[in-house]
């Protein structure tokens, strides 16, 4: 069975480098992490969020985050992050540069789409970015996630990817969520869904059945 690795949304906007944006807790520790889950992989996929700093979900202050929106593609607010150009945008600096990934997606281009997986450009899921193709097309039969953050865009990737048919491990040491109660329940609704959970690189190891 072919295994593939996905860095979701891996960038400096989501970590404490950037803290005007979107700063998860040590999310700026986990490139390390994110490369030791690619050995498993015979496929590397990444994924940036890539948004303009005039969306229509964005607000001016942390303290208005999180409210509702009735936008089709975007269903609550943030402040601006991840905008192309700015030290946001990038990966962690242990990452490999876009190009060197096997296949990449940018996503939330358009300033009225705020997805969180990385497998559909709309909330629906009904847009493919190509990624579950490309996966297809290779024979891929296990996708290895991580990235930023466990509790939105890597748990909607994760399912997304699920319910696609593929098995989906979600390597937490590779993973740092925004808030404790939001990543205990994605953790929960992922594994009811069949998606498997490494906590450490021995339970990886011994789900792949391979030396750590």
């Amino acid at each position: 069975m072919k295994i593939a690795s996905f860095d979701i949304d891996a960038q400096k906007g989501f970590t404490p480098l950037c803290p005007a944006e979107l700063p998860v807790p040590e999310g700026h520790l986990i490139g390390a992490a994110l490369n030791h889950l690619a050995r498993y992989a015979d496929l590397r996929l990444g994924s940036k969020d890539a948004h303009t700093p005039h969306a229509a979900w964005v607000v001016p202050s942390h303290a208005e985050m999180l409210q509702p929106l009735n936008l089709p593609n975007a269903d609550i607010t943030w402040v601006s992050h991840c905008v192309p150009g700015t030290p946001g945008f990038e990966l962690l600096d242990e990452l490999p540069t876009p190009l060197d990934y096997d296949f990449f997606v940018w996503k939330g281009i358009e300033p009225d789409l705020h997805p969180y997986g990385a497998c559909y450009h709309d909330l629906a899921d009904t847009r493919s970015t190509g990624a579950i193709e490309f996966l297809r097309q290779h024979g891929v039969g296990c996708v290895l996630v991580g990235g930023l953050a466990l509790d939105y865009c890597v748990k909607t990737t994760a399912l997304q990817l699920r319910r696609a048919g593929f098995r989906v491990g979600v390597y937490l040491p590779a993973c740092r969520a925004i808030a404790q109660d939001t990543a205990r329940a994605a953790c929960e609704q992922m594994q009811a869904e069949g998606i498997e959970l490494y906590a450490s690189a021995a339970e990886l190891a011994a789900a792949l059945n391979k030396e750590a």
